[in-house]
């Protein structure tokens, strides 16, 4: 029998704009401006944060949707709102404890830039910043950054970690202690603790130093998804959350095991990966009454954003040849699963193992972005949540609520107090920073001398 785990659930709220389900903006509770309403996404912020979430997290997209305008006229997401990094600072100087996880593409960014902005973030929040790696899913991207397409996955994935190590190198330039700030003396920063990277790599070449004082976490918190073998490679060596969708108490295990098993060779902990799959939770006081929100919900996905929702998830594949009740065709299932899209070889699993239609999958799909949707009561949804967690299938859930606010203030009032009832979550905040909430160690500098009280981890 396995031992009942004694660490705490870690949590994450997922805020897309007016809710994580494709239809929520039709919703009558729902913040129709939401992508461009600053407000709205403070308050958010701050119900998380009395709930004691550990995080907020934001997805991004450096260029809006393409496809068919008469499905995205009724589809929101992407086609306006806020920089992530931007609405991040603006959420730290009104908010305390809760971490501030933002997105950011690795294929069209320069290592320099980002660095700045992650050390900046950093020390606006006291210690509070996370950078979700991406190497970016939509190809229309690269026509905003002067190129005809995508470069292929595995140039992307080099590119992320080349560009990741420069991103920690220059985070580095500073010691902890290079600022002494002396009047008497006339010394404001001592020559000896400032450093150079002097990077010469395959994709980038950057001389640093960085002209921002080393962040107060060290790096900030690092974040991932992805299932392939390239993703679980790339996250073992430097992710700290894993966001990976994961829809079978054995297929999360399987993984579980897997990416703590490659943390190893790097000379990492396990307990320094924390594993949080989406959870789409459609809370009721009643089970009948979380079934007829969801029914409600689904009733208001238009059939062309249906169709492009699943597109976009099987890696743009037209779709205009398969009818509405029929499953895909051969030749579109090669072409999902050629998209080198990790989404797209998790639907079509899905689709052939349960042996569903198009509208079958995309009403399911829709409610939960590929991620799993729980309904029922709190106590029923805190029940599903404990087994996962004490079958070591993940370490916590990145908590994504259907429609904003309404299904935020649900989860919060009705679930956090179930959970922490039962022990499983705080109800306090343990630490200032990310990185102590959710028990990471602080990474010492790689020019921190051997032995001293932050010594350079091997590895």
């Amino acid at each position: 029998m396995t031992e009942p785990r004694r660490d705490k659930m870690r949590l994450g709220a997922f805020f897309h704009p007016t809710g994580n389900h494709v239809a929520s903006w039709l919703h009558p509770a729902s913040q129709i401006d939401a992508g461009t309403n600053f407000r709205h996404y403070v308050e958010l912020a701050q119900m998380a944060e009395a709930a004691k979430f550990d995080l907020m997290f934001l997805a991004d997209s450096a260029a809006v949707r393409g496809g068919d305008l008469q499905a995205l006229k009724r589809w929101p997401q992407y086609m306006a709102f806020f920089d992530p990094f931007t609405l991040m600072a603006g959420i730290a100087g009104l908010t305390r404890h809760i971490g501030l996880v933002a997105t950011a593409t690795t294929s069209y960014n320069e290592p320099y830039t980002l660095a700045r902005r992650l050390a900046s973030l950093d020390h606006m929040s006291n210690g509070r910043a996370g950078w979700n790696v991406v190497t970016s899913s939509n190809p229309l991207e690269a026509l905003n950054y002067g190129l005809n397409g995508h470069p292929d996955a595995d140039y992307r994935y080099e590119r992320a970690q080349e560009f990741s190590d420069v991103v920690k190198g220059l985070l580095d330039s500073y010691d902890d202690d290079a600022f002494v700030r002396d009047r008497a003396t006339a010394v404001y920063f001592d020559p000896a603790k400032l450093h150079t990277l002097d990077h010469k790599g395959r994709y980038f070449t950057v001389r640093g130093p960085l002209n921002t004082a080393r962040p107060p976490q060290g790096y900030p918190v690092f974040a991932q998804a992805g299932i392939s073998d390239a993703a679980r490679e790339m996250a073992a060596r430097q992710a700290e959350i894993v966001f990976t969708p994961l829809h079978s108490i054995p297929m999360a295990q399987e993984f579980y095991r897997d990416l703590k098993g490659r943390a190893a060779k790097y000379g990492r902990a396990p307990d320094h990966i924390k594993l949080m799959p989406g959870l789409n939770p459609v809370v009721g006081d009643t089970a009948a009454e979380a079934e007829e929100k969801h029914r409600y919900l689904q009733s208001l996905i238009h059939p062309d954003v249906g169709r492009a929702l699943l597109s976009n998830a099987l890696g743009d594949v037209d779709l205009s040849s398969v009818g509405e009740d029929e499953p895909l065709s051969p030749p579109v299932r090669e072409a999902a699963l050629n998209s080198g899209r990790s989404d797209a070889i998790l639907v079509v699993n899905t689709m052939e193992r349960e042996g569903l239609t198009l509208r079958q999958m995309y009403q399911r799909y829709a409610g939960a972005r590929g991620q799993r949707t729980v309904k029922g009561t709190a106590v029923q949804i805190a029940d599903e949540m404990e087994t996962w967690f004490q079958a070591r299938a993940v370490d916590g859930f990145l908590v994504q609520p259907p429609v904003l606010p309404s299904g935020l203030d649900d989860f919060c009032r009705l679930v956090i107090p179930e959970l922490q009832n039962r022990g499983l979550f705080r109800t306090e905040y343990e630490g200032t920073t990310l990185r102590e909430n959710l028990g990471l160690p602080r990474p010492a500098s790689r020019y921190a001398g051997a032995g001293g009280p932050n010594r350079r981890p091997e590895g």
